[in-house]
């Protein structure tokens, strides 16, 4: 028998309209929803793999329970019910020993229910401390800064109105792989309005090739070129004075703050020629309407938050703002939000005091911190942790030193995921999760037109679980527990509160499939702005509140050719990284046969002229080193390419090695971040580390 189920992907954060066709209740392929009101009809390699992934022979069917040494790779099988117990027992141990805020949870990207699910059961266990794998460089600086600028999240994946542009500018991205429906929409204004496209990436990427404009930045200096375009934009009288005039704060001091921002210091800093910064700025200032869209490329350096104010400020300036072609402000709607921990509570937070602004109460983004969960487990503050949906020994820098630390410093270590993976293979239980093919969930927060519902196509494999019920079956048996954080009994009740603010349940949500967002231009004009002035405030009085610059501003990064002559001298290239190939999604589909055929190696890219410089050629086997990590090394396959600038190179990221015997599964191997540093100097505001414009060597 044949049929057909209506879906959502969650192969990565996109969460694509999917139809998944079934012969005798058994997948046979996965098509795009042609009536998906935001990914009308598009799907990837990765969705079309995906029966692979839920069939594959290594995925986690049942819980185990660590019976040899941690790392040892000794497993027995056990019942939920003698898991969960034992869980809830050593949890309760840990609690009565060292407090609430010794336990902690984590989790990876993307909206996947292990978000929710790791956030609820802190909250309902006391504590404040859930830790991201990399908000910290992917997403916080960009949510501290636009919403201490305008009170909200317009310039990500869900807040530029491409189909209604004339003039795009793309910074630190590249949607037509990181959320290709987008990126498509980006190539219809190009073809439908003939809209102008600037692109601001060190790489030539599938988006750069097919610009107007594009300025191959350093990396780590688009702080310096934004502001730079914003000095020329006010000089030159180019801004919206009305829409600045009623609705932004501060103009004055921005307009003072920029006199040492000019375009030909900005050329000399950033190596993208001073008559293409002009011409940028002016055709962005003046094009109208135009949408502005930054992703995460920006957020890997010292200069992550203030980057993004910089570049919030400029769509400010040019009245880019929540109008037909620009920059929407989102419309709210759904079951809203988890209670916060009391302010008390929250100033616990492992790195609050030193992060307030990003993780204290007034966070923008409460309960998630990045780097500062490594610390704690290092020097002992975290004693717990429940991880689902991440791969810290992977994605996480100084890769090596934290499996050590949770190999050493945790009494508990709980995973949930698909598969074991480096991380999994350390714990001291592994739970199996259910995928997305097996779940029934409320999505869409990464959308622009709609929510979605995602219906269960295949019951799960083996006693694989939703993640929101494992933590719920999870706090049933904790007494001391605080249900109020995690009050529902079942998946089902969580369903139906994820809806209720839509006036509908959860089946009649599924029946009628997406949820329209009620689009309204200028919403301001009747709510104002959610900042402390109620206007755009390109004078941050939250960043000054906190002892922050108030003002964009740069700083050169601490590793580079020009603040570090002398180590560039034994260092003597600029690496970055965190391209995503559009088979993998961070570390996940390694063990994939189709997407690894496809992608089967870590790859270095490198200039051939830079390679030569080196002895390098193409497909050599090459060492990495950086001074971030000075006794380390990990190797990748040369990639030879013009798109990476000579004196650059580009490493991939989210390598190991599913084939390759466990505990390890190759995770030192090809895995940048055995290289790089979530140590100091961080930036200021968010902690983000430097693993985008720092120096390194490369040899046979």
């Amino acid at each position: 028998m044949q049929k057909v189920v209506r879906t959502v992907c969650q192969a990565c954060h996109i969460e694509c309209g999917v139809l998944v066709h079934l012969q005798d209740d058994k997948i046979v392929r996965t098509t795009g929803d042609p009536a998906h009101p935001d990914t009308r009809g598009f799907v990837c390699l990765k969705a079309h793999a995906q029966p692979q992934f839920l069939d594959h022979p290594d995925r986690l069917k049942y819980p185990l329970k660590r019976v040899g040494e941690r790392g040892s790779g000794q497993w027995q099988r056990v019942s939920w019910d003698q898991a969960l117990d034992e869980i809830a027992a050593r949890l309760t141990e840990i609690r009565d020993r060292h407090g609430p805020t010794a336990i902690g949870t984590l989790h990876g990207t993307g909206p996947r229910p292990s978000l929710m699910s790791t956030h609820a059961l802190a909250s309902a266990l006391g504590s404040p401390n859930v830790v991201s794998v990399d908000v910290q460089i992917c997403f916080v600086p960009s949510l501290t800064a636009q919403f201490s600028t305008w009170g909200a999240q317009i310039l990500m994946d869900s807040g530029p109105d491409y189909l209604n542009s004339d003039c795009i500018l793309v910074v630190g991205g590249n949607p037509l792989v990181s959320h290709p429906p987008r990126g498509m929409d980006i190539l219809e204004a190009k073809r439908a309005r003939k809209a102008k496209l600037i692109v601001v990436d060190p790489y030539r990427s599938e988006l750069a090739a097919r610009a107007d404009l594009w300025l191959r930045v350093r990396p780590g200096t688009d702080a310096a070129l934004i502001l730079a375009m914003t000095r020329l934009i006010v000089d030159e009288g180019l801004y919206d004075r009305d829409f600045v005039d009623r609705w932004c704060y501060g103009f004055d001091e921005l307009r003072d703050s920029l006199t040492e921002y000019s375009v030909e210091a900005a050329a000399r800093i950033t190596s993208v020629p001073a008559d293409l910064i002009r011409e940028a700025a002016r055709q962005y200032a003046t094009t109208k309407p135009a949408a502005l869209h930054q992703r995460v490329g920006v957020e890997q350096n010292v200069n992550s938050t203030q980057t993004v104010r910089a570049i919030a400020n400029m769509v400010a300036l040019t009245g880019n703002v929540d109008v037909p072609g620009g920059n929407l402000l989102p419309a709210h709607g759904g079951g809203g939000g988890f209670p916060r921990l009391s302010p008390e509570v929250e100033w616990q937070r492992v790195g609050a005091r030193e992060y307030p602004l990003t993780l204290g109460p007034e966070s923008p983004m409460p309960m998630v911190f990045g780097p500062l969960g490594h610390d704690a487990i290092r020097d002992g503050r975290l004693k717990a942790v429940f991880c689902a949906g991440g791969n810290p020994v992977i994605l996480m820098q100084n890769s090596r030193e934290l499996r050590q630390s949770m190999l050493e410093k945790l009494d508990l270590h709980v995973v949930a995921d698909f598969f074991m993976t480096p991380t999994a293979a350390i714990a001291d239980y592994v739970l199996p999760a259910a995928t997305w093919l097996e779940r029934d969930d409320f999505c869409g927060a990464l959308h622009m037109k709609s929510f979605s519902i995602r219906q269960k196509v295949v019951e799960p494999v083996g006693e694989a679980r939703h993640d929101m019920d494992i933590v719920i079956d999870l706090v049933k048996r904790i007494p001391w527990a605080d249900r109020k954080h995690l009050p529902w009994d079942s998946v089902e009740e969580f369903n139906e509160a994820s809806v209720k603010g839509f006036g509908l349940t959860f089946a009649e949500a599924n029946e009628q499939g997406y949820i329209p967002r009620h689009l309204r231009y200028k919403k301001y004009e009747q709510d104002g702005f959610a900042t402390p002035t109620r206007k755009v405030e390109l004078y941050a009085t939250r960043f000054e509140k906190y002892g922050y610059e108030p003002l964009p501003s740069y700083r050169e990064p601490p590793e580079s050719p020009e603040s570090a002559p002398d180590l560039a001298a034994d260092y003597p290239l600029i690496l970055y990284t965190g391209r995503r190939p559009i088979e993998y999604y961070h570390s996940q589909q390694r063990q994939i046969p189709s997407l690894r055929r496809r992608a089967p190696e870590a790859l270095l890219e490198i200039h051939p002229d830079t390679a030569a410089q080196f002895g390098v050629g193409q497909g050599d086997w090459v060492w990495l080193e950086t001074p971030q990590v000075p006794d380390e090394r990990v190797r990748f396959k040369a990639s030879l390419t013009t798109a990476v600038a000579p004196g650059m190179v580009h490493a991939g990221v989210g390598w190991w090695f599913p084939e390759k015997p466990g505990p390890d599964y190759g995770c030192f191997d090809s895995n940048v971040n055995v290289v790089l540093s979530d140590g100091p100097p961080r930036e200021a505001i968010c902690a983000s580390a430097r693993t985008r414009g720092t120096l390194c060597r490369v040899y046979k």
